[in-house]
This record gives C-alpha cells, structure tokens and sequence, in this order.
C-alpha cells in the first residue's frame, strides 16, 4: 500500500496568481521567482504553469539548467550571479541573465574577450546589508560593466526590500531613495519590489517586479490572508489517518510525553512528520484537518508520524482523509502556530514527498 502523504499541486493557482500579479503591476514586467525548487513546489511544472512571466529568479545554475529544458526561451535571471569564473562559459552558452553584486564578479565580465551579449543586472546594497554595492561605488562598477565588451547595454538596476511586509516602517520609502540617488541619471531599468513591494507599495513596481511567495498563494503580509489579496493557495499537503487509538484518561502520547491524555479520548495517527517537512517544533493545538473538519495537534510530531486529538471527531476512522495545509487551512497558519514562516514549510517539503500536479 502506498504511504498516502503528497503534497498536490494546482497549476492553475499559479496562473491565477501571476495574473493577480500583473493586476497590480500592469506597467511593470514580471520575474518569477522560482527558486528552492519552485518554493518546493516543482521547478519544472512551476516554470510551465508560470510560462507567460517575462523571466525567471533562480539562485544556482543547476536550477538554471533545469529551468531551460523546461522552456527553452525563457529569461532566466541568476539571482546570486556566479560563483566562480569557470561558470561563465555555461552562463554564455544558455544565455542565462546575472546579477553583479560584487566586484570580482565585475571584473571576471570585464575580462571577457567574446562579446554575447550578457544581460546584467547591477544590485545595490540600499540597507539591507547583504548582497549589493554601496550606493557610492555605483557609478565606478555601473562604467565598468558598461565598457565590458562581453555585457550588453540594458544594464538593469535593483535592490532587495527590507520590511515591505510591515507597511507603516518608513524604511522601505528610504531604500527607495537610495536606489534613485545612486542610479543617477544613468540609463536602464530598475528593479525594487519584492512580493509585499508589488502589493503594499506601488511607487516601487518600476520597470521588473519580482514575485515570489505570492506567486504560491500566500500573503507576504502577517495578519493578512492570501484570499484577501486575491491569491490561491497552490500547494496542499495531505495524507490520511492510519490508526485511531483508544487512549485512557492519564495516557502520554508520542516522544517526550509532552501530551497527556486530560480524559479517555480517540487519538489519530497520521502519515507525515518532520521527515517530511512538517515542522517538528509545532506545538500541541497546532490545527490539522481531518475530513475538512479541524482538531489539534496532540503531541511531539515524529518522524514519519503525527498524533491528533479526535475529541471532536469522534467517529474517525482509519483512511480518512487529512489536510495539514492548503486550501482549506493556510499555510501561513500553520507556521505562526509553530513559529515560523510559510516560507520554510512550502520550501522544506522533503523530496520523499510525492507531487501531484492538477492541471
């Protein structure tokens, strides 16, 4: 019998939300950001579900690669450039897109001899304080990498959002600021706004907008649901029950005993566990559904297992069906119960976990 965990994936969420997108951006082209394995929904059939974006953000070559055997014209954008100089000649070969964020990296493109034609996108460092140059080496690198024979003129300028996702912090306005001042009257477009960038604060869409975690249904603002923002949840994690045991008032369950039986009660087992990418530290009460109705978490969460309190179910049965999160349960919910983000649950969906796309 199959282990009954998948994660199931609807294409059509993606598409939906990619046009949420451009609702909101209409000026503006659009990257997909489709790192971490499409935020760990499928690179391949993410890029194909998302195939009318303008281009696409990855962090490695390897997804790179994958990215162009799934379309073979698209943009790809290297979202941390090379790392190192012997990359180059794959980058050349795939026409790949780079973003230049320090100066060995401008350097190795000025040592170019060929002239392909490299799209390069300058990132400037306007507070975050990781990758980019400071506003004031702008201009010197901008020079460079424009005489560099092998980059091509459309020099594209950006920066990465700090607390977009907190709309009353001033510090997105400043950033802002110093994107503009440090990209001086030189010519070329500008990218700024991240998924809250593209939603919280127009006056940041510019040119390129880059969406990422709403691409995937979820807000990127707390507090603020996704179906609020129009977007469709397009990964559910689901299983099923596989015992139901009888436990008597007094009863530890699961590791640690960190659950007590507080009277006689059901509890159900179900088939995922941090093994799989559910988060391990999700306390008891963390909410589960079983047959679209929700109980808590009752218990440490096991490698291969979960342990449910049915106090309000009791009539379940082995085989029914579970939703730990997806339509019916956010996300997002789940990871503030465990204290964390979506981000890491939807990218820590282990690869044991069978994906199933509907189209």
């Amino acid at each position: 019998m199959t282990r009954p965990l998948r994660a199931r994936v609807q294409l059509h969420a993606l598409t939906q939300n990619l046009a949420r997108v451009r609702q909101l951006a209409p000026a503006s082209r659009v990257m997909a950001v489709v790192k971490a394995d499409g935020y760990g929904h499928g690179l391949g059939a993410v890029a194909a579900a998302l195939a009318d974006a303008d281009a696409f953000g990855v962090t490695t070559i390897d997804e790179a690669l994958v990215l162009r055997a799934a379309l073979a014209n698209a943009r790809v954008v290297l979202l941390e450039g090379h790392f190192e100089g012997d990359e180059l000649g794959v980058v050349v070969e795939h026409g790949f897109d780079l973003v230049v964020h320090q100066t060995r990296q401008v350097e190795e493109l000025a040592a170019l001899t060929a002239a392909p034609g490299l799209r390069v996108w300058l990132k400037v460092d306007t507070g975050m304080s990781r990758l980019g140059f400071a506003p004031a080496e702008v201009a010197c690198h901008w020079q460079r990498l424009r005489d560099a024979p092998a980059v091509a003129d459309d020099i594209v300028f950006m920066t990465h959002l700090a607390c977009a996702d907190d709309r009353d912090d001033p510090m997105t306005i400043g950033q802002q600021m110093r994107l503009t001042e440090a990209r001086g009257e030189f010519p070329g477009a500008c990218s700024i706004a991240n998924s809250a960038g593209i939603v919280g604060w127009p006056d940041t869409h510019h040119e390129w907008v880059r969406p990422g975690i709403m691409l995937y249904g979820v807000s990127p603002f707390p507090g603020v649901t996704a179906a609020r923002l129009g977007l469709a949840p397009a990964m559910a994690l689901e299983s099923r029950v596989i015992e139901v045991r009888s436990c008597r008032a007094g009863d530890s369950v699961g590791y640690g005993a960190t659950f007590r039986c507080p009277e006689a009660m059901p509890v159900g087992v179900v088939a995922a566990g941090y093994g799989d990418g559910y988060p391990r530290h999700a306390p008891n009460g963390t909410p589960v559904l079983v047959d679209g109705q929700r109980v808590p978490l009752a218990g440490r969460v096991s490698m291969d297992m979960l342990t449910v309190d049915l106090r309000t179910r009791p009539h379940t049965r082995v085989g029914d069906a579970v939703e730990l999160w997806g339509p019916g349960l956010p996300v997002a919910e789940v990871a503030s119960a465990a204290g964390t983000i979506a981000y890491e649950l939807l990218c820590g969906v282990a690869p044991r976990v069978p994906r199933e796309y509907v189209r």
